[in-house]
């Protein structure tokens, strides 16, 4: 077919296309190398779906071969290893009687971009764009983008001919908006683990103190884009509003000149004690703030976005990840804080002082439990459970403090897992860890003790919960196999194997 003829459609449907756009419809080479010398970033494969079916009626007409006859359907996302974001939708159809035995083997492997196994097994190939089109797409190819209305893609369907045979046929798809040529930000920022609160009694005059760790997964991509409105798509509606919230804040703030549109790439549960609320709202400060050639600290972006009024684990961790504790706020008439009150109650409390903050362990991994229960405390309940069961015994608090200097920090300094992990054990029973521990089913507390008798060092609970975590040494077998025993009881969940993030949120700008 003409390609003039086939952009010149294009264009009038779509609108002018970028140069690199027009590469990626037009190439006659990899568009994984094209994609790689873009990005700057190794593209990996994520396959959806990999299996052998009888070729359609249609299916065989596209690939020249009988109707009936077997033929690898593969369906797979190329990614920026950088920034996880979802570069090409990709739907191939090959016949395995034109494959020899080991191009079979590498295509069934289904880690391995097309255009990669061609370059392996040297094969002289060209290719045939067969059409170009513009338009919408089902909800599923929308959604390996993270988007979400009513987005428009740009596709191309091509056949890839050896020996003058149709080899494979394949679509790539990728949205009208993406390689557009206007500056992206995208932002990588990790979830967290909230280990607990030192001092909600006060009688020194401060309060809070947050103890917690970033965590490499699950995590939070978000991208930017600039726009004459705020515009979210992606994540769910909780999601949304919170990227919106926090965009309009700071726009406000800083009184920016435009607005943005905001992608959610990818998420983790809300109100499930991993921090979402705060990353949320930091990814969107910080990408509307790099879109228009300003940069803030962390802690500039949270106090601008109403967070860290309590704890300070969230927005240490978007900053520079790693272990934290954080210094709490001031307490009494005329401080920072006159009562004992969660974050989202906490509007205009400067967000605490970073006092310790190191890198955690390589070896030691972090199990992630988090049972199908009712979510955490949120909004006025939590509130309420601050009102009421606070100031904690002053003795409980003391016993936190020579914890965390005696074993905790000592622990972590060494790298002695079971003296940090002694530790983290007994400081589920005290102070206000301890309130948030009797607010779950009694099958949590099984949970914990099962992880620990499977030999996890520590097993604890992140903030209100209902996320479970337990910390150990080496793949965590009997750990997980002892986790999932006990999850049935508590109507199922999920479960990850992580580690610890030592460094922050990751920015992209392209």
């Amino acid at each position: 077919m003409n390609e003039s003829l086939l952009f010149a459609e294009l264009e009038r449907v779509a609108g002018p296309l970028t140069p690199l756009q027009r590469i990626l419809l037009g190439t006659d080479g990899s568009v994984t190398r094209i994609l790689e010398l873009a990005t700057g970033a190794p593209v990996t494969i994520t396959t959806l779906l990999q299996t052998v079916e009888a070729a359609s009626p249609q299916v065989a007409e596209m690939l020249a071969v009988p109707s009936g006859q077997e033929v690898n359907h593969r369906i797979v996302e190329l990614k920026n290893t950088r920034s996880g974001e979802t570069l090409i939708y990709a739907e191939s159809y090959t016949p395995l009687s034109r494959l020899s035995s080991s191009f079979r083997e590498d295509l069934m492997r289904a880690d391995i971009p097309i255009g990669k196994i061609l370059e392996q097994h040297q094969l002289e190939t060209r290719r045939e764009i067969v059409k170009m089109s513009a338009g919408q797409r089902p909800a599923p190819v929308a959604a390996s983008f993270g988007l979400s209305g009513k987005p428009r893609f740009l596709s191309r369907q091509y056949r890839i001919i050896h020996q003058e045979h149709p080899l494979i046929h394949i679509e790539e798809i990728f949205p009208v908006s993406l390689f557009s040529g206007e500056t992206r930000v995208v932002i990588d920022a990790p979830s967290r683990l909230h280990l607990g609160l030192v001092d909600m009694n006060g009688s020194l005059g401060r309060i809070d103190g947050g103890i917690g760790l970033a965590l490499d997964e699950p995590r939070l991509v978000v991208s930017a884009r600039r726009s004459e409105t705020f515009l979210v798509e992606g994540g769910d509606a909780d999601a949304r509003e919170r990227v919106l919230a926090a965009a309009r804040s700071v726009s406000g703030s800083l009184n920016l000149p435009g607005a943005a549109e905001f992608t959610i790439q990818a998420q983790f549960p809300g109100h499930a004690g991993l921090g979402r609320g705060t990353q949320l709202a930091l990814s969107a400060a910080c990408a509307l703030c790099r879109l228009y050639g300003q940069e803030w600290t962390a802690r500039d972006l949270a106090r601008m976005t109403g967070r860290g009024g309590t704890s300070g684990i969230g927005t240490a961790s978007f900053g520079a990840g790693g272990f934290i504790i954080d210094g709490g706020h001031s307490f009494g008439a005329h401080l920072d804080k006159t009562a004992f009150l969660p974050s989202s109650a906490s509007q205009g409390v400067r967000p605490p002082e970073v006092i310790l903050r190191r890198d955690f362990p390589e070896a030691w991994k972090i199990m992630l439990v988090i049972p199908d229960i009712p979510p955490g405390a949120s909004g006025r309940a939590e509130r309420d459970l601050f009102l009421r069961h606070c100031p904690v015994p002053l003795e409980e608090v003391r016993e936190l403090c020579h914890l965390a200097m005696v074993s905790l920090l000592p622990g972590l300094a060494e790298e002695d897992l079971d003296l940090f992990g002694s530790a983290l054990n007994r400081m589920q029973e005290l102070g206000f860890k301890r309130v948030e521990n009797q607010l779950q089913p009694s099958r949590v507390a099984d949970l914990m003790e099962a992880m620990r008798d499977a030999g996890a060092a520590a097993a604890g609970l992140s903030s209100f919960g209902p996320t479970v975590y337990a910390i150990g040494e080496g793949r965590m077998q009997d750990v997980e196999s002892a986790a999932r025993e006990i999850l049935p009881t508590l109507g199922g969940g999920r479960m990850l194997l992580t580690r610890a993030r030592n460094s922050g949120a990751e920015v992209t700008v392209a």
